[in-house]
């Protein structure tokens, strides 16, 4: 969080937050602030996105200072565009507060350089759900080399974005990592090959992951070892 970010979130009367943010930024939110949850998980929405625009323009109508508070920043796949179109159209004003989003924190966290001048030249931002449907992106595209691939959400779609990526082209030997709690102690990154990552990658669960693939990621200090580790463990676990 930036200070600027923390700033206004001090002086908040109305704090409207997702499901991602962590508790110690929960924690900075005044006592005497009104909390509403909005957050939203895969295949359930607590609060229909029309329903968010509906409580912003509601409470700011009233006078009250209210902080739109969502993880990383607003602009990447975060929704912010929209909502910011719903206050447009009221003529509320509005101050959007740049946030670090995930691919760029996490990927650094993990020691992962997006770009490098000798073997990426470009990043490219998707949702993971792009590989349900195979004529929505070029695929063709996104395989060729010299270019970073970061999946939002893309854990649980791993297997279909590895096979549509494979299919038109790309190594199967591609450095790849999945980076899970990016940024928190909790922070969990698995990174070695794409094939092999396929065949250790953990189910989805109720934290969502990152999806990095492209040579830059052979650089991360966690490649290759921390598939060794899980093959390790998988392999004691069979011996048990």
């Amino acid at each position: 969080m930036t200070l600027r970010a923390l700033d206004r979130l001090q002086r908040a009367d109305v704090v409207v937050y997702d499901r991602l943010i962590s508790p110690d930024i929960l924690e900075r939110i005044p006592a005497l602030a009104q909390r509403l949850y909005v957050g939203k998980a895969l295949g359930h929405h607590s609060v229909p996105q029309a329903g968010i625009h509906a409580l912003l323009i509601e409470h700011a109508k009233a006078g009250r200072r209210v902080v739109r508070l969502k993880g990383g920043d607003p602009f990447v796949f975060g929704r912010g565009g929209e909502e910011v179109q719903a206050l447009q159209a009221e003529g509320i004003a509005f101050e959007v507060v740049p946030g670090v989003t995930a691919a760029s924190g996490c990927a650094a966290a993990a020691g992962i350089p997006l770009t490098h001048r000798e073997l990426s030249g470009s990043c490219v931002f998707l949702p993971g759900h792009l590989a349900d449907d195979g004529a929505t992106h070029d695929w063709r595209a996104l395989a060729r080399p010299g270019q970073t691939r970061v999946f939002y959400m893309g854990i649980q779609r791993l297997p279909h974005i590895a096979e549509r990526l494979m299919a038109h082209g790309l190594s199967p030997d591609t450095p790849a990592a999945i980076v899970r709690d990016g940024t928190r102690p909790s922070q969990v990154v698995l990174a070695c090959g794409l094939r092999r990552l396929l065949e250790l990658a953990p189910a989805y669960g109720p934290q969502p992951g990152l999806l990095i693939i492209g040579e830059t990621v052979q650089l991360s200090t966690h490649f290759q070892s921390a598939c060794t580790d899980a093959a390790d463990a998988a392999d004691a676990v069979c011996h048990d």
